[in-house]
């Protein structure tokens, strides 16, 4: 069309007809947000919730929000209404009612009362703020979509915290409470034990956490960096999840604790196994070293240590804490006695060994010249009388006491060689038939 207006170029039926049916749909989509806004869980209960922090401020800002949005919402109404009813005075509207029809769905035709600015509107620099504000059609609906966005990304941020970490909470709660009860059947109590201690801390903790997330659920969102969809980010979970991990460690270390009350009778048994086998072997080993000092000379023999009457003690005092249920206790004074029997009985029997050595070459060079006399015999040189000297002189020595062995292992070679002097002739020579009667 060529002629103009104050809106600009006069729209004719069909444009009017067109923009009508876009506004109404635009009017129905936006009134059903507003109200599925308006009927919001999150909005609900940020109405009814005791606010602080960043959630108090920005709720604040946004009720004003959607409280201004109702009022575009009304003015935006009430120009559809002024639009249709003209629009529906006759079929073909005359040119005076199609330029008023231009100006009121083109042009500044909806009037706003004064009020506080939108957020994120400048303040005003030049002097008192506008008793009232004009926009066309248009440009009030992107007023009201960046007011619902707004809006909307509040509500349904602090609805996102709200559904997420309480009720985790309120769970790990209940699991710190059934644990703190395990607890206390073991005798794990704060001051007592490093884990009652932690328990306090993780209860303490838990109760502020959960009272911050209520009252400034904002404090606990993260927005998606670069999203600008209303709601886009995720609850932050970070302070629960240590939590979470802290009573994880709690439990296993109570669940050994547990263990160690099932079988504490019979750790008590393999440690008094233990203790009484170590303080054998000493007495052995003391034993044996009286003998060998009376039948064994120029030799030198460690010093045998008495009994553990330290582990002795400690052994007692496992005793008495599982009597006292004492369990946190016990758990690692057992593991720590453990430890020391096995190393007190390996030092028991490295004593032994020590102690008993020379009569094990004593032994050792007993055999050794039996092995030699029978070696003799069985080639029909038992009687020869070298072997008969050397072999009484190595028997004296090592079944006399005290024995010298240093002495006694020469005599015994000294037999040795001679028996080999005394057995070689009777080695067939090579090519010659073998006699194996000497075998």
């Amino acid at each position: 069309m060529g002629a103009t207006g104050a809106a600009g170029p006069v729209m004719d039926r069909d444009e009017v007809d067109r923009a009508l049916a876009r506004l109404g749909a635009e009017h129905e989509a936006i009134e059903t947000s507003l109200l599925a806004l308006q009927d919001h869980a999150g909005r609900r209960l940020l109405e009814g919730a005791e606010l602080t922090g960043t959630t108090k401020d920005r709720w604040s800002a946004a009720e004003q929000e959607i409280t201004r949005l109702w009022a575009y919402f009304d003015a935006y109404t009430d120009a559809l209404t002024t639009a249709r009813e003209l629009r529906a005075r006759r079929r073909w509207p005359s040119r005076e009612e199609l330029v008023e029809l231009t100006e009121l769905l083109r042009g500044d035709s909806v009037t706003i009362a004064g009020g506080a600015p939108a957020t994120g509107a400048p303040a005003s620099l030049t002097g008192p703020m506008k008793l009232s504000e004009r926009f066309t059609i248009g440009a009030l609906v992107e007023r009201m979509n960046g007011l619902y966005a707004s809006s909307l990304d509040m509500v349904v941020a602090a609805d996102a915290v709200w559904s997420a970490l309480p009720a985790r909470i309120d769970l790990l709660s209940a699991e710190l409470a059934r644990t703190r009860q395990l607890a206390q059947s073991v005798g794990v109590r704060p001051g007592e034990h490093p884990a009652g201690d932690d328990l306090e801390h993780i209860t303490q903790e838990l109760t502020t956490l959960r009272a911050q997330v209520i009252s400034d659920p904002l404090a606990f969102w993260r927005p998606t960096p670069g999203s600008s969809a209303p709601g886009g980010g995720r609850p932050d979970t970070e302070r629960y999840d240590g939590q979470a991990r802290a009573l994880e460690e709690v439990r296993r270390e109570i669940d050994a604790v547990l263990g160690v009350r099932q079988d504490a009778e019979l750790r008590l048994g393999k440690l008094r196994d233990l203790l009484s086998r170590a303080d054998r072997t000493l007495a052995e080993a003391r034993a044996a070293r009286g003998e060998v000092l009376a039948k064994i000379a120029a030799s030198e023999v460690p010093a045998v240590s008495g009994p553990p009457t330290v582990l002795q003690e400690q052994l007692a005092t496992a005793a008495e804490y599982r009597r006292s249920a004492q369990w946190h206790r016990l758990s690692p004074l057992l593991e720590s006695l453990e430890q020391k029997a096995e190393t007190e009985l390996l030092r028991a029997r490295e004593s032994l060994e020590k102690v008993t050595q020379p009569l094990a070459v004593r032994a050792e060079l007993r055999g050794r010249l039996d092995a030699y006399r029978a070696k003799v015999a069985r080639h029909g040189a038992a009687e020869d009388p070298l072997l008969i000297e050397r072999y009484d002189a190595a028997r004296r020595m090592l079944w006399s006491a005290p024995c010298d062995l240093r002495v006694a292992e020469q005599a015994v070679l000294r037999y040795q060689h001679a028996a080999a002097e005394v057995l070689a002739p009777r080695v067939p020579h090579q090519g010659q038939p073998s006699d194996r009667r000497g075998d």
